[in-house]
Protein backbone atom coordinates (compact mmCIF):
# COMPACT_ATOMS: atom_id res chain seq x y z
CA UNK A 1 0.00 0.00 0.00
CA UNK A 2 1.42 3.29 -0.89
CA UNK A 3 2.49 5.91 1.77
CA UNK A 4 -0.39 8.47 1.46
CA UNK A 5 0.27 12.43 2.46
CA UNK A 6 -3.35 13.66 3.77
CA UNK A 7 -3.89 16.94 3.88
CA UNK A 8 -3.14 18.77 6.61
CA UNK A 9 -4.50 22.56 6.19
CA UNK A 10 -7.49 21.66 4.17
CA UNK A 11 -10.48 23.76 5.54
CA UNK A 12 -7.41 26.05 7.07
CA UNK A 13 -5.18 27.74 4.91
CA UNK A 14 -7.32 26.76 1.81
CA UNK A 15 -11.42 25.16 1.23
CA UNK A 16 -11.69 21.22 2.21
CA UNK A 17 -14.56 20.81 -0.09
CA UNK A 18 -13.59 20.25 -4.16
CA UNK A 19 -16.37 22.48 -5.27
CA UNK A 20 -15.66 24.88 -2.82
CA UNK A 21 -12.00 24.88 -3.32
CA UNK A 22 -12.26 25.45 -7.16
CA UNK A 23 -14.75 28.37 -6.91
CA UNK A 24 -11.84 29.99 -4.16
CA UNK A 25 -8.99 29.21 -7.04
CA UNK A 26 -10.56 31.29 -10.04
CA UNK A 27 -11.41 33.67 -6.87
CA UNK A 28 -7.79 34.06 -6.99
CA UNK A 29 -7.05 34.11 -10.78
CA UNK A 30 -9.91 36.85 -11.22
CA UNK A 31 -9.00 38.97 -8.52
CA UNK A 32 -7.30 42.88 -8.55
CA UNK A 33 -4.05 41.20 -7.08
CA UNK A 34 -3.87 38.26 -9.55
CA UNK A 35 -3.73 37.92 -13.00
CA UNK A 36 -7.90 39.10 -13.43
CA UNK A 37 -8.70 36.66 -15.91
CA UNK A 38 -9.11 32.73 -15.61
CA UNK A 39 -5.87 30.67 -16.86
CA UNK A 40 -5.76 29.48 -20.72
CA UNK A 41 -3.35 26.23 -20.95
CA UNK A 42 -1.17 26.00 -23.69
CA UNK A 43 -0.68 22.37 -24.11
CA UNK A 44 0.98 22.95 -27.44
CA UNK A 45 4.39 24.59 -26.38
CA UNK A 46 6.99 22.15 -25.89
CA UNK A 47 10.14 22.68 -25.32
CA UNK A 48 8.40 25.12 -22.46
CA UNK A 49 10.44 28.37 -21.29
CA UNK A 50 9.78 28.30 -17.98
CA UNK A 51 12.21 26.61 -15.63
CA UNK A 52 11.27 27.84 -12.07
CA UNK A 53 8.40 30.14 -10.13
CA UNK A 54 8.54 31.51 -6.15
CA UNK A 55 4.92 31.15 -4.76
CA UNK A 56 3.46 32.25 -1.68
CA UNK A 57 2.09 29.73 0.84
CA UNK A 58 -0.38 31.82 2.57
CA UNK A 59 -3.67 31.15 3.55
CA UNK A 60 -5.27 31.85 0.09
CA UNK A 61 -7.06 34.89 0.80
CA UNK A 62 -3.86 36.79 1.70
CA UNK A 63 -1.47 35.56 -0.50
CA UNK A 64 -3.82 33.85 -2.96
CA UNK A 65 -3.69 36.25 -5.87
CA UNK A 66 -0.46 36.59 -6.28
CA UNK A 67 0.15 32.99 -6.39
CA UNK A 68 -2.41 32.79 -8.79
CA UNK A 69 0.15 35.38 -11.09
CA UNK A 70 2.32 32.46 -10.94
CA UNK A 71 0.23 29.82 -12.24
CA UNK A 72 -1.18 31.98 -14.50
CA UNK A 73 2.00 32.34 -16.50
CA UNK A 74 3.12 28.68 -15.60
CA UNK A 75 -0.24 27.67 -17.87
CA UNK A 76 0.41 29.94 -20.54
CA UNK A 77 3.75 28.30 -20.81
CA UNK A 78 2.71 24.57 -21.43
CA UNK A 79 2.06 21.58 -18.82
CA UNK A 80 5.56 20.15 -17.12
CA UNK A 81 5.26 16.59 -16.07
CA UNK A 82 7.33 16.28 -12.95
CA UNK A 83 7.18 19.28 -10.30
CA UNK A 84 10.06 19.83 -7.82
CA UNK A 85 8.61 22.00 -4.92
CA UNK A 86 10.89 23.01 -2.14
CA UNK A 87 9.29 24.30 0.79
CA UNK A 88 10.68 25.65 4.30
CA UNK A 89 10.16 23.49 7.16
CA UNK A 90 8.00 24.91 10.01
CA UNK A 91 7.65 22.35 12.01
CA UNK A 92 10.76 21.14 12.59
CA UNK A 93 10.00 17.26 12.92
CA UNK A 94 12.31 15.18 10.23
CA UNK A 95 15.56 15.87 9.01
CA UNK A 96 17.01 18.95 8.24
CA UNK A 97 16.50 18.55 4.40
CA UNK A 98 14.29 16.08 3.44
CA UNK A 99 12.77 14.43 0.34
CA UNK A 100 9.54 11.92 -0.79
CA UNK A 101 10.93 9.44 -3.21
CA UNK A 102 7.52 7.37 -3.37
CA UNK A 103 3.81 7.53 -1.93
CA UNK A 104 0.73 9.63 -2.79
CA UNK A 105 -0.39 13.40 -1.65
CA UNK A 106 -4.08 13.82 -1.37
CA UNK A 107 -5.63 17.39 -1.58
CA UNK A 108 -9.44 17.93 -2.03
CA UNK A 109 -8.84 18.20 -5.76
CA UNK A 110 -7.63 14.23 -5.85
CA UNK A 111 -4.39 12.38 -5.63
CA UNK A 112 -1.09 13.44 -7.10
CA UNK A 113 1.86 10.63 -7.00
CA UNK A 114 5.61 11.36 -6.12
CA UNK A 115 7.62 10.60 -9.28
CA UNK A 116 10.11 8.21 -8.28
CA UNK A 117 12.60 8.32 -10.98
CA UNK A 118 13.36 11.75 -10.77
CA UNK A 119 13.45 12.34 -7.06
CA UNK A 120 15.63 8.75 -6.79
CA UNK A 121 18.08 10.42 -9.21
CA UNK A 122 18.03 13.73 -7.23
CA UNK A 123 18.92 11.50 -4.33
CA UNK A 124 21.52 10.23 -6.17
CA UNK A 125 23.07 13.49 -6.97
CA UNK A 126 22.21 15.63 -3.51
CA UNK A 127 24.05 13.84 -0.72
CA UNK A 128 22.91 15.64 1.78
CA UNK A 129 19.19 14.68 1.39
CA UNK A 130 17.35 12.50 3.49
CA UNK A 131 14.67 10.09 2.57
CA UNK A 132 12.03 11.04 5.46
CA UNK A 133 8.46 11.61 5.20
CA UNK A 134 8.30 12.95 8.76
CA UNK A 135 8.97 16.41 7.65
CA UNK A 136 6.37 16.38 4.74
CA UNK A 137 3.42 15.54 7.28
CA UNK A 138 2.41 18.49 8.94
CA UNK A 139 3.92 20.84 6.37
CA UNK A 140 1.86 23.31 4.78
CA UNK A 141 4.62 24.95 2.24
CA UNK A 142 4.21 22.43 -0.01
CA UNK A 143 0.64 21.74 0.20
CA UNK A 144 -0.75 24.85 -0.47
CA UNK A 145 0.91 25.10 -4.06
CA UNK A 146 -1.00 21.74 -4.99
CA UNK A 147 -4.18 22.93 -5.47
CA UNK A 148 -3.17 25.28 -7.97
CA UNK A 149 -1.46 22.98 -10.39
CA UNK A 150 -4.03 21.01 -10.11
CA UNK A 151 -6.73 23.35 -10.91
CA UNK A 152 -4.60 23.86 -14.28
CA UNK A 153 -3.40 20.33 -15.05
CA UNK A 154 -5.91 18.13 -12.90
CA UNK A 155 -3.99 15.17 -11.67
CA UNK A 156 -1.83 14.54 -14.50
CA UNK A 157 1.20 15.52 -13.24
CA UNK A 158 4.22 13.74 -10.82
CA UNK A 159 5.80 15.81 -8.23
CA UNK A 160 9.12 15.75 -5.78
CA UNK A 161 8.65 17.45 -2.63
CA UNK A 162 12.05 18.49 -0.80
CA UNK A 163 11.39 19.97 2.67
CA UNK A 164 14.46 22.65 4.10
CA UNK A 165 14.74 22.71 7.80
CA UNK A 166 18.52 23.58 7.22
CA UNK A 167 18.72 26.70 5.16
CA UNK A 168 22.34 27.50 4.52
CA UNK A 169 24.00 29.03 1.59
CA UNK A 170 26.03 25.74 1.10
CA UNK A 171 23.05 23.54 1.20
CA UNK A 172 21.11 25.71 -0.86
CA UNK A 173 23.51 25.52 -3.76
CA UNK A 174 24.14 22.49 -3.63
CA UNK A 175 20.71 21.07 -4.06
CA UNK A 176 20.07 23.69 -6.36
CA UNK A 177 23.19 22.28 -8.83
CA UNK A 178 21.77 18.71 -8.09
CA UNK A 179 18.57 19.67 -9.00
CA UNK A 180 20.50 20.74 -12.39
CA UNK A 181 22.27 17.35 -12.99
CA UNK A 182 18.89 15.62 -12.00
CA UNK A 183 16.70 17.07 -14.07
CA UNK A 184 18.54 17.31 -17.44
CA UNK A 185 16.09 16.92 -20.35
CA UNK A 186 13.17 16.24 -18.22
CA UNK A 187 9.82 18.32 -18.72
CA UNK A 188 10.08 19.35 -15.00
CA UNK A 189 10.00 23.09 -12.98
CA UNK A 190 10.96 23.97 -10.18
CA UNK A 191 8.73 25.74 -7.45
CA UNK A 192 10.12 27.54 -4.28
CA UNK A 193 7.62 28.42 -1.93
CA UNK A 194 8.13 31.05 0.23
CA UNK A 195 6.53 34.46 1.76
CA UNK A 196 8.36 37.53 2.13
CA UNK A 197 8.85 39.47 5.67
CA UNK A 198 6.80 38.84 8.48
CA UNK A 199 5.05 41.19 10.72
CA UNK A 200 6.40 44.50 10.14
CA UNK A 201 4.96 47.34 8.80
CA UNK A 202 3.66 47.37 5.14
CA UNK A 203 6.67 50.22 4.56
CA UNK A 204 9.25 47.92 6.21
CA UNK A 205 8.49 44.97 4.54
CA UNK A 206 8.06 46.54 1.08
CA UNK A 207 11.79 47.95 1.30
CA UNK A 208 13.28 44.59 3.05
CA UNK A 209 11.64 42.40 -0.01
CA UNK A 210 12.84 44.98 -2.27
CA UNK A 211 16.53 44.48 -2.03
CA UNK A 212 15.82 40.83 -1.49
CA UNK A 213 13.94 40.74 -4.70
CA UNK A 214 16.46 42.74 -6.54
CA UNK A 215 19.37 40.11 -5.72
CA UNK A 216 16.61 37.24 -6.95
CA UNK A 217 16.54 39.43 -10.43
CA UNK A 218 19.98 39.68 -10.82
CA UNK A 219 20.45 35.80 -10.23
CA UNK A 220 22.77 36.83 -7.34
CA UNK A 221 22.13 33.55 -4.47
CA UNK A 222 24.91 35.11 -2.32
CA UNK A 223 24.05 38.68 -1.82
CA UNK A 224 20.75 37.39 -1.53
CA UNK A 225 22.08 35.37 1.58
CA UNK A 226 23.79 38.81 2.45
CA UNK A 227 21.04 40.95 2.18
CA UNK A 228 18.81 38.37 4.15
CA UNK A 229 21.16 38.37 6.76
CA UNK A 230 22.02 42.17 7.22
CA UNK A 231 18.26 43.76 7.03
CA UNK A 232 17.23 40.60 9.50
CA UNK A 233 14.88 39.69 6.37
CA UNK A 234 12.24 36.81 7.77
CA UNK A 235 10.76 35.45 4.09
CA UNK A 236 10.49 31.51 5.60
CA UNK A 237 12.10 29.77 2.09
CA UNK A 238 14.99 32.02 1.53
CA UNK A 239 17.15 28.51 1.64
CA UNK A 240 14.53 27.01 -1.34
CA UNK A 241 14.49 30.43 -2.81
CA UNK A 242 18.72 30.00 -3.66
CA UNK A 243 18.34 26.75 -4.64
CA UNK A 244 15.61 27.38 -7.39
CA UNK A 245 18.17 30.79 -8.08
CA UNK A 246 21.46 27.95 -8.73
CA UNK A 247 19.03 25.26 -10.09
CA UNK A 248 17.77 28.55 -12.69
CA UNK A 249 20.95 29.88 -13.16
CA UNK A 250 22.60 27.10 -14.59
CA UNK A 251 20.23 26.65 -17.00
CA UNK A 252 20.23 29.97 -18.26
CA UNK A 253 17.79 31.64 -17.01
CA UNK A 254 16.36 35.26 -16.03
CA UNK A 255 13.91 35.79 -13.18
CA UNK A 256 10.77 38.54 -13.29
CA UNK A 257 9.08 39.59 -10.07
CA UNK A 258 5.11 39.30 -11.18
CA UNK A 259 3.77 40.24 -8.55
CA UNK A 260 4.42 41.88 -4.83
CA UNK A 261 1.63 42.79 -2.45
CA UNK A 262 0.97 41.75 1.28
CA UNK A 263 -1.85 41.03 3.48
CA UNK A 264 -2.59 44.46 4.91
CA UNK A 265 -3.45 45.43 1.47
CA UNK A 266 -6.45 42.15 2.31
CA UNK A 267 -6.98 43.19 6.11
CA UNK A 268 -6.64 46.71 5.77
CA UNK A 269 -3.53 46.37 8.30
CA UNK A 270 -0.53 47.76 7.47
CA UNK A 271 1.16 48.06 10.70
CA UNK A 272 2.39 44.15 10.67
CA UNK A 273 1.94 42.62 7.42
CA UNK A 274 3.63 39.70 5.60
CA UNK A 275 4.72 40.29 1.70
CA UNK A 276 3.93 37.79 -1.14
CA UNK A 277 6.00 37.28 -4.45
CA UNK A 278 5.55 35.90 -7.53
CA UNK A 279 8.99 35.48 -9.57
CA UNK A 280 9.41 33.22 -13.27
CA UNK A 281 12.54 32.29 -14.03
CA UNK A 282 12.60 31.92 -18.24
CA UNK A 283 15.23 30.12 -20.35
CA UNK A 284 16.63 33.06 -22.73
CA UNK A 285 19.23 30.47 -24.48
Amino acid sequence: MPNIRRPTVANQFYEGDAEALREQIKNCFLHDFGPGKLPEINLNNYPRSIVGLISPHAGYMYSGPVAATAFNDLAFDGKPETIVLLGPNHTGYGSALSIMNKGIWQTPLGDLEVDSKIANLILQEAKILDIDELAHRYEHSIEVQLPFLQFLYGNTFKIVPICFQMQDYYSAVEIGNSLNRALANSNSIVIASSDMTHYESAKSASAKDEAALKSVIDMDAKTFYEIIEAQNITACGFGPIAALMTYAKCVNSKAKILSYHNSGEISGDLSAVVGYAAVSFKKYL
